[in-house]
């Protein structure tokens, strides 16, 4: 079902080798999808088409994974691509997700069909990465290999000034045996501190905590202050021996590390970016500031909000998420923030499994004013899509 193929490719000035993963299965549901016409196929389309910032020149997205790949830790790294549609299997339970996960509800996660997704985490490329052959025979030659692995991810989510359905994660993955290293959270902090200094500077503040992660155990996070409130940054883990299990790896033998998080946040706290529509931007007075990892963002000008209020009432195991896609439909990036404003319930009016919700959206373009005759038309299209 999957092939692998091996290459040298150069990210800036190192050489590095490249692994790309290609799944038959993958390539025969991008096809699919790109003749479909219903609205869940037209949404993965669009998603699936929108650009990798990491290989956007001029991105803050493709600094940050740059200077995280070309740190001395990671030079001996592979790299490697997997595709966007990937299986559940790989996606959820070699990962040691549960069954009720809700990262597995259907509200959540982009559904090709019953057994494929669009990819919800970089994570993901474990079992790609550890189930191939030049892999295991390299670990066991070695003792220990190493990877990286980077681009989008697709989560159905929220709308605010710090969501979006497309974003863009990078893991970091290491695997040894337990006689060349025993790994624990000294490991762990280690890792994330280096790495947090290498974007942030020597003299960045930041604060260690525990985490969870379905597959790691134990696991541990780093935050870093932002205006008043502790901001988590980076998230690491001990690879969860059920893991190593699942992908036919001794947990006696061989232990590993492993990081992952988004770029997007890094960047935002990074380059002083307020929103994060601004990083799919083609507005050169917005695209001309990115010159390097330490330029800073400037608003452009400060555009006037709008907003629209919408009431409905829907039976209580409704996905708001659901909702939140609607919208993203018919405004695309021209909504800043929805906001549930309102909720009401009344057994005599509605009934006991009935609930009433009221929503504020918020409209406003980081690139120009908008005009009401503009908004009405998308509200009116929301109004009637809501139905």
């Amino acid at each position: 079902m999957e092939k692998t193929k091996n290459k040298k490719e150069g990210v800036s000035s190192t050489e590095r080798n490249y692994i790309v993963i290609e799944d038959i299965n993958s390539d025969k549901l991008l096809s699919k999808i790109k003749e479909r016409n219903d609205v869940a196929g037209l949404r993965m389309q669009k998603l699936l088409d929108m650009p990798d910032l990491t290989k956007k020149e001029n991105s803050p997205i493709k600094f940050i994974a740059e200077k995280i790949i070309n740190m001395p830790l990671f030079v001996d790294f592979d790299l490697i691509k997997f595709p966007e549609i990937i299986s559940v299997k790989n996606n959820f339970d070699l990962l040691n997700a549960p069954q009720d996960h809700p990262s597995r509800k259907e509200s959540d996660t982009y559904y090709v069909d019953k057994d494929y997704v669009l990819r919800t985490q970089t994570t993901s490329m474990w079992p790609f990465y550890l189930q191939d052959s030049k892999i295991i025979d390299k670990l066991k030659n070695n003792g220990s290999v190493g990877c990286l692995s980077y681009g989008k991810v697709f989560r159905k989510d929220e709308i605010d000034r710090n969501h979006f359905p497309v974003f863009h994660q990078i893991d970091g993955l290491y695997i040894c045996e337990k006689k060349k290293q025993e790994m624990g959270v000294p490991e762990l902090s280690d890792v994330l501190v280096e790495i947090a200094r290498n974007i942030y500077g020597e003299k960045v503040e930041y604060n260690i905590t525990e985490d969870t992660f379905p597959f790691t155990d134990p696991s541990i996070q780093v935050e870093i202050p932002r205006e008043k409130d502790w901001l988590e940054v980076l998230g690491a883990g001990v690879v969860h021996k059920q893991v190593l299990s699942n992908l036919n790896i001794d947990p006696s033998i061989y232990n590993g590390w492993a990081f992952g998080f988004g770029l997007e946040r890094l960047a935002m706290i990074k380059n002083n970016i307020p929103d994060i529509r601004i990083f799919w931007s083609e507005d050169d007075r917005i695209t001309s500031q990115f010159k390097d990892i330490d330029s800073q963002y400037k608003e452009v000008s400060k555009y006037p909000m709008t907003y629209r209020d919408i009431s409905f009432i829907v039976p209580k195991n409704t996905s708001l998420n659901n909702y939140y896609e609607i919208i993203r439909d018919c405004a695309g990036n021209l909504v800043e923030e929805v906001k549930l404003f309102d909720k009401y319930e009344n057994k005599e009016k509605f009934g006991e499994d009935k609930i009433s919700y009221t929503f504020r959206t918020v409209y406003r373009s980081p690139e120009r004013t908008l005009i009401n005759e503009e908004v009405n038309g998308i509200q009116e299209k929301i109004r009637e899509r809501t139905v």
